[in-house]
């Protein structure tokens, strides 16, 4: 089983407050990105035309490898609240 596989078997409980906010301004000059290719979720992408990088956290598998790779302290990464976030159901 692949690892996409088993990311497609967990489930998600998505909390109207994000656990994952950016600091766009500090992202907007980062030359590197290295969150858009980090991150196994895929959640993270620039917007097309700008400089902007945004999150999506509904799919988020709360491995902080976003927070650990940016050097910019651009994100500000928290444990969704109880009851909210990813549920594994692969080992």
């Amino acid at each position: 089983m692949t690892v996409d596989e088993k990311i497609a078997l967990d489930a998600f409980r998505q909390d109207e407050q994000a656990h994952i906010r950016l600091d766009v301004a500090k992202c907007r000059d980062c030359p590197d990105r290295v969150c858009v290719r980090v991150c196994p979720g895929r959640l993270y992408s620039v917007v097309e035309g700008t400089a902007e990088v945004k999150v999506e956290c509904s799919g988020c598998l709360e491995c902080g490898s976003c927070l650990t790779v940016c050097v910019r302290g651009a994100v500000e990464w928290s444990c969704p609240r109880g009851g909210f976030g990813v549920r594994y159901r692969q080992g």
